[in-house]
């Protein structure tokens, strides 16, 4: 493993020592790899996800997954997927990620389909 992702599941590992999710307010998890954005809601108390929306879902012709661009419209995605199931609140869980660029896109995308956190 290398020295960068150990560090960041450090941080991550931290984080979700005081992070976790109700299904009143779930936990919105973002995961960055080098091509897409994931983002989950998570009810951490039933150990189940209550909706999902990635970079993979986009038509195979919108451009890269790994834009700033493509991370708001996956936010904006699990933003209305939420409200549309009732959950309104969420604790934003950036996965020991920098909260800058993709992971802040991400957030913003959210807070603009109504999601409050």
């Amino acid at each position: 493993m290398s020295k960068r992702r150990e560090l960041r599941l450090k941080r991550h590992r931290r984080v979700r020592k005081r992070v976790s999710g109700t299904a009143e307010r779930p936990r919105l998890n973002v995961f960055r790899s080098s091509r897409h954005m994931y983002a989950q809601l998570i009810d951490d108390r039933r150990g189940t996800t209550i909706c999902s929306a990635s970079t993979l879902e986009m038509e195979s012709g919108a451009g890269s997954g790994a834009t700033v661009d493509a991370a708001r419209l996956v936010g904006e995605r699990i933003g209305k997927r939420a409200v549309e199931l009732g959950v309104r609140t969420a604790v934003f869980d950036r996965g020991g990620y920098v909260y800058h660029g993709r992971v802040a896109a991400v957030a913003d995308g959210a807070r603009a389909s109504g999601l409050e956190f």
